[in-house]
């Protein structure tokens, strides 16, 4: 337990055991997927699928956790194998170095008790969205662009789908290792809380984080 130690009291000896066991499989490990792999690690989340089909390209190196000047060019998800071997060896981590699909996505995700959208675009969110309702498991989902960022948690029976139906302005604004990292923290945050039970969970409110002008709204959404 002594790895944990510092975990606790906020995470009890029980919901650390209750934690190994959990499955989650994260979506992206890029900019958000990367920070949010080595906090769920960090934190002790027994099993992680990590699915990415991209490669590390030097644009990376500004935000991407994983993204070092030695592994351009190699998938990232293989990556994050790599570096959770010496951050947490108890982990079990599965890397799938393929683009989530349309023929893909059910099955990538079966057998997870949540799913983290770690995207960097709309359709493919909508798309992961409609896999997890089908599946029937919770989504923890965020993005972000230049100082901005968005946290919501959505149940198998929710759509949000008008979210994300206007692509990914994150080009438009950049996209900073700050924001990256204050996202990830954020969605971990509400994944550890969904799989433990415990808090105010996300749900049903939309968290939209202005890190220019040190601002967090939280917006009722109507997601029936």
């Amino acid at each position: 337990m002594g790895r944990y130690e510092r975990n606790m009291p906020a995470i009890s000896p029980e919901e650390q055991a209750v934690l190994a066991g959990k499955r989650v499989v994260i979506i992206g490990c890029g900019g958000l997927g990367g920070y949010i792999i080595e906090l769920l690690a960090r934190i002790g989340v027994g099993h992680l699928t990590v699915v990415d089909g991209d490669v590390f390209a030097e644009p990376n190196l500004n935000r991407q956790l994983f993204s070092t000047e030695e592994n351009l060019g190699q998938p990232k998800p293989l990556s994050a194998v790599r570096r959770l071997r010496i951050v947490n060896s108890e982990v079990s981590v599965r890397p799938i170095c393929e683009k989530l699909t349309e023929q893909n996505a059910e099955q990538i995700i079966t057998g997870h008790d949540i799913a983290v959208d770690a995207l960097d675009n709309g359709p493919s969110r909508i798309l992961l969205a409609a896999a997890c309702r089908k599946v029937g498991i919770p989504l923890v989902s965020g993005s972000i662009g230049g100082w901005y960022g968005r946290v919501l948690v959505l149940e198998p029976e929710h759509r949000a789908d008008f979210l994300w139906e206007d692509g990914n302005k994150a080009v438009t604004f950049g996209n900073l290792s700050c924001t990256a990292a204050c996202v990830a923290s954020v969605q971990v945050a509400e994944t550890i809380k969904v799989l433990l039970g415990r808090g105010r969970v996300l749900k049903s409110r939309l968290l939209e984080l202005n890190l220019l002008q040190a601002r967090w709204e939280e917006i009722p959404l109507d997601l029936s």
